[in-house]
């Protein structure tokens, strides 16, 4: 086998995690040589055809990675096909381009390699220097979605190798694009679930109190019924799972008008915030809960009146975010099970809850990003998180 197969086989098999059989791992002092560098070239093409695989196997996919995957088989053309086609082709052997899906379609039905030569081919171009094809199934989840083909001069041990490497490869990349897409339905899903738990007891309670004011006080009625049509229609939209740390303040805004009408001069609020975080992305409905779950631990546990303040400020990479209430607090074990299995039991009137919001931040930025809960007995609550400042997902 001669040294730049070789290094692609190791190049390939170090992307897959594997080690090749009869090859001891080279220290790093040693590197430099021609294997060396070949595998470091066939790693780098691999990088640019990465991106472009993650987005699933479709036509724009495809045709942006083939000229990647050719350069990393080394063959003189290769094809990309799924069930219904030839999604792109690279090479100068057109010829044989409207016969790829022909030559794939034993490999996309029986899940097996297949080693394409002689009349089989079905090329009567005149000078057609092709002389087989290597085609290798591309599978996610144990399913067939495609396959691989690569047409060459010489059809050997070492291409069938390679393309199998290279399509093995391609299928832990397919994967992982389908882990992304259900990732995102599952958040999608969950935003929509958000959407339902809307406490229908600040509904009720929204509209009896707009309602009260309807003959007393018209003006009043009308300003918080623009402001309960304000938060609703932002909690209900069917748009992105980010928006702007902007547009949440502003729900928690409306918000708060519409619970401070409520309870009158019994809730008092403060909001501050950096202007620099403003523009922050953060996940929908982030923010509401945690004021919802202060007003309701704390003016719920006094009975009389209450305090809450909405504190964000600029923290160099984050936003830093902190909701605290006056109320009676609670014992820390309480405080665990709010964000834990056992939250629902606490929400009572309905509503998101900490727990979701817990969950999702952790989901979405990693396990340093969840809620931080501190309370006490008789030392209200305070709740805080930590916003990276990156770009929506």
């Amino acid at each position: 086998m001669s040294t730049s197969v070789w290094a692609l086989l190791c190049a390939v098999r170090t992307l897959l995690g594997f080690v090749v059989p009869g090859r001891r791992p080279v220290p790093s002092r040693h590197l430099g040589g021609l294997p060396d560098e070949a595998t470091f070239a066939t790693l780098h093409v691999a990088a640019l055809a990465a991106p472009s695989l993650r987005a699933g196997l479709t036509r724009d996919s495809a045709r942006k990675a083939v000229r990647h995957l050719r350069a990393l088989l080394g063959a003189d053309a290769i094809a990309v096909t799924d069930a219904d086609g030839v999604l792109a082709w690279d090479g100068e052997a057109d010829c044989h381009r409207d016969h790829a899906h022909g030559h794939a379609r034993a490999v996309l039905s029986s899940g097996r390699p297949r080693v394409v030569t002689g009349h089989t081919l079905a090329c009567d171009t005149p000078g057609c220097a092709i002389r087989g094809a290597v085609v290798v199934p591309l599978t996610v989840d144990g399913r067939v979605v495609g396959a691989l083909a690569a047409y060459d001069t010489e059809v050997g041990p070492a291409l069938v190798r390679t393309v199998t490497e290279v399509a093995r490869w391609v299928s832990c990349q397919l994967e992982l694009a389908e882990l992304d897409s259900s990732r995102r339905r599952a958040m999608e899903a969950e935003t929509r679930a958000l959407r339902a738990q809307i406490s229908p007891h600040f509904i009720y309670n929204s509209l009896t109190t707009i309602a009260s004011f309807v003959r007393t006080d018209p003006e009043r009625a009308r300003e918080l019924l623009m402001d309960f049509a304000d938060f609703t229609r932002y909690a209900l939209r069917r748009e992105r799972d980010f928006t702007t740390l902007a547009d949440e303040l502003h729900c928690v805004d409306r918000y708060l008008l519409l619970e401070r009408a409520r309870f009158g001069e019994r809730l008092r609020f403060t909001v501050r915030v950096a202007p620099e975080v403003l523009s922050v992305p953060v996940p929908f409905l982030c923010l509401q809960p945690l004021v919802e779950n202060a007003i309701k631990h704390g003016m719920g546990t006094t009975g009389g009146c209450g305090e809450v303040r909405v504190l964000v400020s600029d923290a160099g990479p984050e936003a830093h975010v902190s909701v605290e209430d006056d109320g009676l607090g609670m014992d820390p074990e309480r405080a665990r099970l709010l964000l834990g299995d056992d939250s629902r039991g606490e929400r009572g009137e309905g509503g998101i809850g900490l727990a979701n919001v817990d969950v999702r931040l952790r989901h979405i930025y990693g396990e340093d990003y969840g809620l931080v809960v501190e309370t006490a007995p008789g030392a209200g609550t305070r709740v805080r998180l930590r916003l990276p400042k990156l770009s929506s997902r």
